[in-house]
């Protein structure tokens, strides 16, 4: 799942290509603010096409609950029918995207707008962090070329203005979608690498 929002400040698995991202809406923040329904979308994105009851086994809900937020998905047009594995039995969902990004001025003027971006914002904040604990917690089993700077984590505070910012992330954003391109997934050596970036104004950082 690739996000970033365009203010700017703010994974990996199954492929569709080509490379796709969305521009979210009001419509669409609203819909992702609810905590399920960005885990449905994440799911969709990293594992690939599936069904409702698919998606309320991985996840731990019931399918009736789990087929209602989908279609509140479907509605914003944030995920659509995969016709190719639907059967008249069984109905499957793909996300639309493989990426979304926000204008976070957009919605400065909007209190609906912005406390959606807020709630999201920070249901990101935490997926990110829950992937981070289990990447570590799995480290021990990782393959030993993994273990040789082929990981990072690292952080890096500089004085920079708005604009210089905005230049270092879009040569961030390049190189990303330049590794992104090699679509490596067919190496014998491959796995699934998640970058998380962050980036924000921070004068006065919690030690």
């Amino acid at each position: 799942m690739a996000t970033h929002d365009d203010d700017p400040s703010d994974g990996a698995g199954f492929k569709q290509p080509p490379y796709s991202s969305v521009e979210l809406d009001q419509s669409m923040l609203r819909a992702l603010a609810h905590p399920l329904r960005l885990r449905l979308l994440v799911a969709l994105r990293l594992r690939g096409p599936n069904t409702a009851s698919g998606l309320a086994r991985e996840l731990g809900t019931n399918s009736g609950h789990t087929s209602y937020h989908l279609r509140q998905l479907a509605e914003v047009g944030l995920i659509e029918d995969d016709e190719v594995h639907s059967t008249d039995r069984d109905r499957y969902w793909r996300a639309s995207h493989q990426g979304m990004s926000w204008a976070v001025p957009k919605f400065r003027d909007d209190p609906d707008g912005r406390a959606a971006e807020t709630v999201l914002r920070g249901q990101l904040v935490r997926t990110h962090m829950r992937w981070v604990d289990q990447a570590l917690d799995a480290r021990d089993d990782w393959d030993s070329a993994w273990h040789d700077q082929a990981t990072a984590m690292s952080d890096w505070s500089m004085p920079l203005r708005p604009a210089t910012a905005r230049a270092m992330l879009g040569e961030v954003w390049e190189v990303l979608a330049r590794y992104h391109a090699l679509e490596e997934v067919d190496a014998p050596d491959a796995e699934d690498v998640t970058v998380l970036v962050y980036a924000f104004p921070n004068p006065n950082p919690v030690v």
